[in-house]
C-alpha cells in the first residue's frame, strides 16, 4: 500500500523524472493529500476581496468629515483571518511647512502588516526535498499603486530553519513610487528562491502597505499574495 502511495505521488507530480529523492520513509499517502507541489501555500491569498484581474476600485475623495453618527474609520475593512495584523502609527511630517504657518490638517500615515509563517513539512514536503533538492519556491504579491506616498509597500519573505528563527535566505523589496503620474492600478512583486541551501523549513511571509487618514481614511490593498513550490523547474546543488 506504501508503494501505491508512491507511485501516486510520483505519477501526480512526475518527481523521479525531475530528479526529487524518494525515500521510503515518507509518508506518501499524507505527501498525496497535502498535494504541497503547485498550490498557493498562504492562506486567505487575497483578504480585501479583490484581486488583480480587476482595476481597483477608485476611493472616495469628497474631503467631507463622516456623518456625526458615524466614527471616523481609522482601520482596513477586510477579511484578515490567517494572517497576523498589526498597525504602526507614524509621526506627522512638518518638514515641509514655514515656521508660523497654520495647518488645519495634517495626514496621518500607518503601517499596516500582514504576516503569515508556513510550516513546510505541515505543508507535506519532507527532508530530503528541502536539503537536497531544494525546489524553487516562488513568491508573488499585487499591491494597488495607491498613490497615498512615495512608499506605499514592503515585502520582506524569510526562510527559516528548524527553529523558526534562523534565516537561511531573505528577500525584501521597498519600492518608491512616482506621484507625478497617475496610473491607478495593480503592481506586480515576485521572487524566485534557488539554491538556497539545506535547512529551510519554514517561510516568513510579510508585507506592509501604508495607510492615510486626514478627515478621511485611505488605504493601499493588496491581493493574490502567494508561495508555491515548484518540482519541474526546481534548481539542484
Amino acid at each position: 500500500m506504501a508503494a501505491d502511495w508512491k507511485q501516486k505521488c510520483d505519477s501526480e507530480w512526475q518527481l523521479g523524472a525531475h530528479g526529487v529523492p524518494m525515500p521510503d520513509s515518507v509518508d506518501w499517502k499524507s505527501v498525496f493529500e497535502k498535494k504541497p507541489f503547485e498550490r498557493n501555500l498562504l492562506q486567505n491569498p487575497s483578504p480585501y476581496g479583490v484581486n488583480h484581474t480587476i482595476p481597483p476600485p477608485e476611493p472616495p475623495r469628497s474631503g467631507m468629515p463622516p456623518p456625526p453618527n458615524q466614527p471616523p474609520q481609522f482601520e482596513p475593512d477586510g477579511n484578515f483571518s490567517g494572517w497576523k495584523s498589526s498597525t504602526e502609527v507614524l509621526p506627522y511630517d512638518t518638514s515641509g511647512i514655514p515656521p508660523g504657518v497654520v495647518v488645519c490638517h495634517l495626514p496621518q500615515y500607518r503601517w499596516f502588516s500582514l504576516e503569515q509563517c508556513v510550516d513546510l513539512k505541515a505543508e507535506g514536503l519532507w527532508d530530503q526535498l528541502l536539503d537536497d533538492f531544494q525546489p524553487e519556491i516562488i513568491i508573488e504579491d499585487w499591491y494597488e499603486e495607491s498613490q497615498l506616498h512615495k512608499s506605499i509597500y514592503q515585502l520582506d519573505v524569510k526562510l527559516l530553519g528548524a527553529d523558526g528563527k534562523t534565516v537561511i535566505k531573505q528577500h525584501t523589496y521597498n519600492p518608491e513610487e512616482n506621484l507625478e503620474c497617475y496610473s491607478h492600478t495593480w503592481k506586480k512583486v515576485s521572487h524566485v528562491f534557488s539554491k538556497y541551501g539545506s535547512g529551510v523549513r519554514y517561510i516568513h511571509f510579510l508585507h506592509r502597505l501604508k495607510n492615510q487618514f486626514m478627515i478621511e481614511f485611505f488605504n493601499t490593498k493588496v491581493t493574490d499574495s502567494s508561495i508555491i513550490i515548484k518540482t519541474s523547474k526546481a534548481s539542484k546543488k
